[in-house]
């Protein structure tokens, strides 16, 4: 029987702060445009963290399937892979987590489509199904689209560009073509940590046939990609500031650039591809930490 301890791992909570980055930051938007709604905001924060958390199992389940996660994987070791959770344990666990993210989600769009047409509701369940679909089919199933390097754009899209401009409209009911720009930010960094991830397990990805797009570019210019990431993210919220000035204290997420500048750094200089791994969980927080200021800064300016 699986512990506890072993769910917990195999929910890989290193990955949750990206999870709720895109929804904080659609959130503070919607405030600075006079729409913001708190439960509407602690459903969707509950519900990307349900969806994150399935796609983690099922990134266990499909690796497992797939033989990537082998004795040469330099990550920590997947609970499928250990024995910690058996196959049949993690589909068990994957249902009940498709049942709640579904419940959630249902729950959700009702209290953020409230006084709004059918057609929006409908389409808003549509996007959560299509993000339970494409968290499994990352990995899992036949031709799974993270083996044919598709990862990089699925997580820029479900990670940056539908979070926040979703929960953006849900809390206010209304569209602004600029909040894609701090959409684009978040996207882009969450981009960078599964490039990290790729850059790190590049070996092993390419013996188990997994082509990335790390595997397809190389060691060395997924550097300049990650780097390049790292910079149009920034340019992005930098743009949207410029763009929507209020206040200075609009500047103040400005405190996490030496962050992302010192990894930046020390990624470019690490030849050995296991040397990583720490630079993904400092990516996760740092952009958690930039979203929460740039929140912060949006509400002082106000």
């Amino acid at each position: 029987m699986a512990t506890a301890k072993s769910w917990i791992k195999a929910a890989r909570l290193r990955t949750l702060p990206l999870a709720v980055s895109g929804i904080l930051m659609g959130a503070a938007l919607s405030y600075f445009d006079g729409g913001f709604q708190t439960k509407v905001t602690i459903l969707a924060v509950a519900t990307a963290l349900l969806i994150q958390i399935f796609s983690n199992f099922a990134n266990d389940y499909g690796d497992f399937q797939k033989g990537t996660d082998n004795h040469h994987r330099v990550g920590p070791q997947r609970t499928v892979q250990s024995g910690e959770i058996t196959p049949e344990q993690m589909k068990y666990g994957m249902v009940i987590l498709i049942g709640l993210s579904l419940l959630s989600g249902i729950w959700l769009v009702t209290e953020g489509t409230r006084g709004l047409n059918l057609t929006t509701s409908l389409l808003f369940i549509g996007f959560g199904v299509i993000a339970l679909i494409a968290a499994y089919r990352y990995t899992a199933g036949n031709n799974p689209y993270g083996y044919a390097g598709l990862g990089d754009l699925s997580v820029f899209l479900f990670f940056g560009i539908l979070p926040v401009v979703g929960a953006y409209f849900l809390n206010a009911h209304q569209f602004n073509p600029e909040i894609f720009l701090p959409a684009i930010s978040i996207g882009l960094f969450s981009t960078g940590v599964l490039n990290l991830n790729n850059m790190r397990d590049i070996e092993n990805d390419r013996n188990s046939g997994k082509k990335t797009m790390v595997v397809r570019m190389g060691f060395r210019n997924s550097k300049g990609y990650h780097t390049t990431l790292i910079t149009i993210g920034w340019i992005s919220a930098l743009l949207f500031v410029y763009l929507r000035f209020h206040s200075g204290y609009q500047v103040i997420f400005l405190l996490t650039l030496p962050l992302f500048i010192k990894d930046l750094v020390h990624i470019n200089r690490i030849q050995e591809p296991r040397h990583l791994d720490p630079f993904l969980k400092k990516l996760s927080i740092a952009t958690l930490l930039f979203t929460l200021l740039f929140g912060i800064g949006v509400l002082a300016s106000i």
